[in-house]
């Protein structure tokens, strides 16, 4: 970690951006105790099982650490048949809201980063999760895999780069202006869309904001913020929707906060190479197996509708 900043400018915009977050928090809040309601009424159970905790403990626990949980999530969603894998997407976003805004109010107030570019960047990814979630909220549950094995294996070349070391390395910048600030808007607009299929924005951002020649810390502020702001919005949209498991989604939130806290405050860091050569098999095995499935349901669809006829 590194020292707060002493720019006053970028100091005041974090402080203004943490306090509208803490508002959105409390939509977020508000909506989901709502949807977990109105899926109780319907007779839905929404009470969260063990391995729904745990699975929102270990997964939340690593991403602070850097590994990321959307791709692991997903993984033991699929293995352990807890989710079907239409409603992965909305599981996803609703069930770790909670724990990308701890981990936003942690670290965003210690990492520097000029104020236009975070602020703009944050705006992006938000705008872009809000379209797309309307999208995958009304895909049909083929897309959504195909959709899902693809963005998990997008997710698997940007782990695989990293760990090779071929990814951008950054530069000493703190932010970026014109042409590179309209690249930041656009890329963060579609990584906040991608989102919404379950791809996570940490890697790509990181990538991303070292291509433009920023210090690869200032990502943090930007990716932490960006999902932050951008999960709530995308969750009201699957929870209006119905297009997510409220008893998965709760267990993953329930478990995120104490992760959270545990790992930015005790463990702070570890050697986690070799488990994320392991996270990068078990990803590459889920994208192909969600595709296979696509592409099994696909092949039987016709055969179905001409049985009926």
């Amino acid at each position: 970690m590194q020292a707060p900043s002493t720019n006053p400018q970028a100091d005041t915009a974090k402080t203004l951006l943490l306090a509208a977050l803490a508002v959105v928090t409390l939509y977020y809040l508000i909506m989901l105790v709502r949807a977990v309601i109105l899926q109780r009424k319907a007779g839905t159970e929404t009470t969260p099982t063990p391995t729904g905790l745990a699975t929102g403990f270990v997964t939340n626990f690593f991403d602070t650490l850097g590994i990321g949980s959307f791709a692991t999530t997903t993984s033991v969603f699929r293995f352990l048949k807890m989710v079907p894998d239409e409603k992965i997407p909305g599981t996803l976003n609703v069930g770790h809201t909670l724990g990308a805004i701890t981990q936003t109010f942690i670290f965003t107030k210690i990492v520097p980063v000029e104020a236009t570019t975070l602020i703009l960047m944050i705006a992006a990814a938000v705008a872009g999760s809000w379209l797309g979630a309307g999208v995958v909220s009304r895909m049909s549950r083929t897309k959504i895999q195909y959709g899902m094995g693809l963005a998990l294996l997008a997710a698997s070349a940007l782990l695989l780069a990293s760990l090779l070391g071929i990814a951008p390395a950054g530069g000493e910048a703190l932010g970026v202006s014109g042409v590179k600030l309209a690249i930041a808007f656009a890329g963060n607009f579609l990584l906040g869309a991608l989102m919404t299929l379950g791809i996570g924005l940490y890697a790509p951002c990181l990538i991303l904001v070292g291509m433009l020649g920023m210090n690869v810390r200032s990502a943090f502020p930007i990716m932490m913020g960006s999902c932050a702001f951008l999960m709530p919005f995308a969750s009201v949209k699957f929870m209006k929707t119905g297009r997510f498991d409220a008893k998965a989604a709760l267990g993953l939130a329930i478990g995120s906060v104490p992760a959270v806290l545990i790992a930015a405050y005790i463990v702070k860091e570890l050697p986690l190479t070799a488990l994320r050569w392991v996270v990068l098999v078990v990803i590459v095995y889920t994208a192909v197996t969600l595709i296979r499935s696509a592409m099994r349901e696909r092949a039987v669809a016709p055969q179905v509708v001409g049985a009926g006829d």
